[in-house]
């Protein structure tokens, strides 16, 4: 493993995405036991295909026995506008490889309602999100999130609306490229965490990353995981050797 400290950013370089989920899953149940300890453990989950070995790690009995599952809250960082049983359901990865096989209470998961309306469902979201975390900023034990090809994160893509709302917590962001709506925690939201977690793997992701760590780089919505930087919290990037190329040539 090669650490890097780049932009205020810790980087953490690891062979493969199995070294990656190994690592992040020691990483959530730590934040999770200290959390718990102070009383409860409020954690965002990302969809895509980097975090199910992640989840599938932290289902397992070794793991799961470490994680104070009943002091722990489980929202996520966005979602498609599908039903939670469609195959495209970030809900629906969540729950099967991880939140079905863990002893986590019903009523603490706060899954986005991609089947609602999108503006109602996001409404409904930024109250869940007060009600269970607090008012005006609410600050999340921990945020998972990904990174797009394009640099996209959550659901927040290049050039969208949702980039620039510092009003709402969770947004309904019309995403041109796909056609459609997708629910989305706002950068207000995923800056206010205690700590936020990257997991980022393969070559085809290997550019956008180098250019999230240029320090010269102009904040101007083209590439929206550069805009992640908790004011008061911790940012840590898990990455592989195959996205990290470009940046380990760098630093």
């Amino acid at each position: 493993m090669n650490s890097l400290r780049i932009n205020g950013a810790r980087v953490e370089v690891w062979r493969d995405v199995g070294e990656i989920s190994e690592r992040a899953a020691e990483l959530v149940i730590g934040i999770a036991r200290e959390a718990a300890g102070r009383g409860e453990f409020t954690l965002a989950l990302s969809g895509g295909s980097t975090p199910r070995a992640l989840y599938e790690l932290l289902a397992t009995e070794e793991k799961s026995a470490r994680v104070p599952w009943e002091q722990t809250q489980v929202f996520w960082s966005d979602e498609r506008c599908v039903p939670p049983d469609d195959a495209e359901s970030n809900y629906r990865l969540a729950h099967e490889a991880l939140l079905s096989r863990v002893p986590v209470p019903a009523e603490h998961v706060h899954r986005m309602r991609g089947e609602d309306e999108p503006g109602a469902a996001a409404a409904a979201y930024a109250g869940e999100l007060e009600k269970n975390v607090g008012a005006g900023d609410p600050r999340l034990s921990l945020i998972l999130l990904g990174m797009g090809e394009d640099g996209h994160t959550a659901s927040l893509f290049p050039q969208t609306d949702a980039l620039k709302d510092t009003v709402h917590t969770v947004a309904a962001n019309y995403v041109e490229k796909l056609k459609s709506h997708r629910l989305t925690m706002t950068l207000r939201t995923l800056n206010a965490a205690a700590t936020v977690i990257f997991l980022v793997s393969g070559a085809a992701k290997s550019e956008a990353l180098s250019k999230v760590f240029e320090s010269d780089a102009v904040a101007d919505g083209s590439l929206p995981a550069r805009l992640v930087r908790p004011a008061q919290g911790e940012l840590i990037w898990l990455v592989d050797e195959d996205a990290a190329r470009l940046v380990t040539n760098k630093y």
